[in-house]
């Protein structure tokens, strides 16, 4: 019996590497230029990949480059990747109840590697999802994230110096690339950015708030005005 259960886990691991290899080749240029950026803003080889390492998820390994650019202290970075991320609570509940069960060490180590792609990717799979096949979807991306954000680092190493610091600009790129699908058909998403963006420039130029703590309150306050809002207009519909 534990044969069989052995080789039915190396089977769903096979089929999760397989169906994270797509995964692992879109991860290939947005960790490149991650660690191309990551080496105008200053950060060392073993620095980069350690994050990459350490953090794993894209959005806020590009947020931190940006606020350590911008000087700002360790706890705003914290806290603001924190905020960011903060959606992966939800994604590993939901992904919990289509699991099966499995010692608690192992779904606590196949959820470090959950991300947007690998969540995705679990959902909708017809098959009952297994640890071998969560690790096999998780590994394969994990390891093209960490070794093209060394990979970018090096060949940014080679390249001109003021060629590395006009990479900077693939920083907002991203940001802009992942802000404008969600404005599309959706007014409380461009509610929450307008609000949030007017917010960090009033904190910012009025120097009331450092730059980390700018971009972490005005995040808060609008998040919390946006859904106050969305439910004040719930209710009054249903009233």
């Amino acid at each position: 019996m534990q044969e069989i259960a052995v080789k039915k886990e190396m089977s769903s691991f096979r089929r999760g590497m397989q169906e994270g290899t797509s995964i692992a080749i879109g991860y290939f240029p947005i960790a490149l230029t991650f660690g191309l950026i990551a080496k105008s803003t200053g950060l060392a080889l073993s620095e980069t990949v350690l994050m990459s390492l350490i953090v794993f998820a894209g959005a806020s390994q590009y947020m931190a480059l940006n606020l350590l650019s911008l000087g700002t202290g360790i706890y705003e970075i914290i806290l603001t990747t924190f905020i960011v991320n903060i959606r992966h609570f939800l994604m590993s509940a939901s992904l919990r109840e289509k699991t099966e069960d499995d010692h608690v060490l192992k779904q606590a180590a196949f959820a470090f590697g959950i991300t947007d792609e690998t969540f995705s990717v679990a959902s909708i799979n017809s098959s009952p999802v297994t640890s071998g096949y969560m690790f096999g979807v998780n590994g394969v991306a994990y390891a093209s994230w960490v070794i093209c954000s060394g990979l970018g680092f090096i060949f940014g190493a080679a390249l001109p110096h003021v060629l590395q610091e006009s990479m900077s600009i693939a920083l907002y790129a991203m940001f802009i690339g992942l802000l404008v699908p969600s404005l599309k058909g959706n007014k409380k998403v461009i509610l929450l950015a307008v609000t949030s963006a007017c917010l960090n420039s009033a904190f910012t130029l009025s120097h009331f708030l450092g730059t980390g703590w700018s971009i972490v309150t005005s995040t808060l306050i609008s998040a919390v005005l946006v859904e106050a809002v969305d439910g004040a207009r719930k209710r009054g519909k249903e009233a």
